[in-house]
């Protein structure tokens, strides 16, 4: 029997908890410490965001769903990602469960910050339990904090926390257990707790409550750190900062290929051993060339760029981890300022270096229209992971393996030009649509620095193989189905009987290559690279798999195992040089077309992309091959 006025709960299964903090509380170690490897991303119903929830089991065996919800300063939302941990707080999100116990995390080194946060979850009625987290921290830096005293002035459960090297987990799993934490939170132990507040001139605030409670701690203070202050007066220096990045860039990308070289021989090495040893067992005939000329060819000349991509997200991680990125946003603002874009682009730009559509999904920070549309925009000029494979091809057959005086190497450098390309080009565009559009106004960029710290390894392993698992997937769906289509089109029909030339030429793929390549001829591009154009708008990794088919299938060398020395030898370096151009512009996979009309409302945005970005990148690559063919 229900009771008249109360929800009824139509979820079943384990009781819900919410993982609720400000932005660089720790709260997403914390998730990853109480779940480890039980979770599963996803987006929540209707929007872009990403939900995140794991599973884990107290120390009574009770099971428990975790949710990590997106962080946020308090519940008046101001952008999609706080909208969302408000919804979901007030039991409102579609699809979702209200929590039926929240763990707000706060930053033991900011009070001030998260109390807020706190105040505002009690006021709503569900059940809470603080996690102090950072207590190490704010021990070392000399900030005295009464966990007792603050449990009792919020009248919850407050328990210390470590996350990164586990301490408290045990208290916080325990507290779980405790059927009274579960209850409805009692009023505030605060002289101000139980007044009135409201929006009138003089009303109580949760501000004045959080004054309170700081003073009655006796931490309403300031409490540098030394290490991180002395720092920042390098990082953040007006010279010394930006020249620090650039080398941090820089080594960063001659990584890429230095560290890369052995693990992709191996690759290679194995996917030949795999080939030959198919070619023994299954005779000669179309299942043979599937398996080999297709799938192993196709997919195979994109997992070997896989230590590529994974030494770069590594480097990645370590800054984000470290807390170095919202520094480099810092060192970028005023030169964002000057193209036209508002400082709050930066993040956006940043995620498009691993994929333009969580990018362009990351413009809903931006309240500003016109900024938002150009960072949409110029978000696929940001050089994404899945084009690192195609670049890594192009400058092994034609970039020399040197080095340059004596620590630089040559295919390093070169990656690095045409990163610094994409993103000149995008800050043209942008500066070119500021003089075009009515409203110049930028808004200042705001964000919160936090402490240094070294990165976790567990924190690493794990990104890293999130990353793995998602390429994985890539090219176990999408990669194989247009590897097995490209096969398909490039085996039928089959070749006369009195041919003269390889089969694939008489083949749908063959004449389909043909007509392309008169559109392509001006900027040097023949009918293999124009037929594996098709496949690289879908997935831009592909455009290796696909010539690794496509020669396979032309020649009668093992196209995945021998590409490199195979274009080497049959394109020119006008050429070469024609194709890099061509993928630092050229529009991006239907993929990302397809988020920019889901996240503007319409195809107008979508459709000045796709035009503006194919003319630049013609153009750029008839540049290219004209002086190719001067130079060469």
């Amino acid at each position: 029997m229900s009771t008249p006025g109360k929800k009824i709960d139509l979820f079943l299964g384990p009781p819900l908890v919410a993982l609720v903090g400000n932005p660089n509380c720790g709260k997403t170690a914390l998730f990853n410490r109480l779940t480890g490897s039980r979770q599963k991303v996803a987006n929540y119903a209707g929007v872009t965001v990403e939900r995140k929830e794991g599973r884990l089991q107290t120390p009574a065996g009770k099971q428990i769903r975790v949710l990590d919800l997106p962080g946020t300063y308090g519940l008046t939302p101001r952008s999609p990602d706080e909208q969302v941990t408000t919804e979901v707080l007030h039991g409102t999100a579609a699809g979702e469960k209200r929590p039926d116990l929240v763990i707000c995390v706060l930053d033991a080194t900011n009070l001030r910050r998260g109390l807020r946060l706190a105040i505002n979850i009690r006021e709503i009625g569900l059940p809470v339990v603080v996690a102090l987290n950072m207590a190490d921290i704010a021990h070392k830096r000399g900030i005295p904090i009464d966990v007792d005293r603050l449990a009792a002035l919020l009248n919850v459960p407050v328990i210390a926390t470590v996350a990164i090297d586990g301490k408290g987990m045990d208290a916080l799993l325990e507290s779980l257990d405790t059927p009274e934490y579960w209850q409805h939170p009692l009023p505030l132990g605060l002289s101000l707790g139980n007044a009135t507040r409201t929006n009138e001139p003089g009303a109580i605030s949760d501000q004045m409550l959080v004054q309170e409670i700081l003073d009655d701690l006796g931490i309403d203070n300031a409490y540098p750190h030394p290490l991180t202050d002395r720092i920042d007066a390098v990082v953040l220096h007006p010279v010394a900062g930006p020249l620090l990045l650039t080398v941090i860039l820089f080594m960063i990308f001659q990584a890429v290929f230095v560290g890369a070289e052995w693990p992709t021989s191996m690759i290679e090495a194995g996917i030949g051993a795999i080939a030959g040893g198919i070619q023994q067992i299954i005779p000669v005939g179309w299942l043979q060339s599937l398996l080999v000329d297709g799938l192993l060819a196709g997919i195979g000349g994109v997992l070997a760029f896989l230590p590529q991509i994974l030494i770069l997200y590594f480097f990645i991680l370590i800054l984000e981890e470290s807390g170095y990125m919202p520094r480099a946003a810092f060192l970028l603002d005023r030169m964002m300022g000057r193209a036209g874009l508002s400082g709050r682009s930066f993040i956006p730009l940043l995620s498009s270096f691993a994929c333009a559509v969580p990018g362009i999904m990351a413009t809903r920070s931006i309240s500003n229209t016109r900024d938002r549309i150009i960072t949409i925009l110029i978000a696929p000029l940001m050089t994404c992971s899945a084009r690192l494979p195609v670049y890594a091809l192009l400058i092994a057959a034609f970039i020399p393996a040197r080095s340059i005086m004596g620590f630089m190497n040559l295919q390093g450098l070169v990656l690095f030009g045409l990163y610094l390309i994409g993103i000149a080009m995008a800050f043209v565009i942008a500066w070119l649509l500021k003089h075009l559009t009515a409203h110049r106004q930028t808004r200042t960029l705001m964000m919160e620095l936090p402490a240094y710290h070294l990165p976790r390894v567990q924190s690493l392993a794990l990104g890293l193989w999130q990353r793995v698992a998602v390429f994985v997937r890539r090219v176990g769906t999408i990669i194989l189905m247009l590897t097995v289509a490209l096969w398909v089109l490039s085996s039928f029909p089959t070749a006369p009987m009195d041919a003269t030339e390889p089969a694939i030429r008489y083949s749908l793929a063959g004449h389909l290559g043909e007509w392309l390549a008169l559109v392509f001829a001006p900027i040097g591009f023949n009918w293999q690279i124009s037929i594996a154009l098709i496949p690289g708008m879908a997935a831009r990794e592909m455009m290796v798999g696909a010539l690794s088919t496509v020669y396979a299938l032309s020649s009668d060398t093992e196209g995945a195992q021998l590409l490199v020395p195979i274009i080497a030898k049959e394109w020119s370096t006008a050429t070469g040089m024609s194709l890099l151009a061509w993928f630092i512009f050229a529009p991006q996979c239907i993929s990302t077309l397809a988020a920019a009309r889901r996240e503007t409302g319409g195809w107008g945005v979508p459709a000045v992309m796709l035009v503006y970005l194919f003319a630049l990148a013609y153009l750029a690559s008839w540049i290219a091959y004209r002086i190719g063919l001067y130079l060469f």
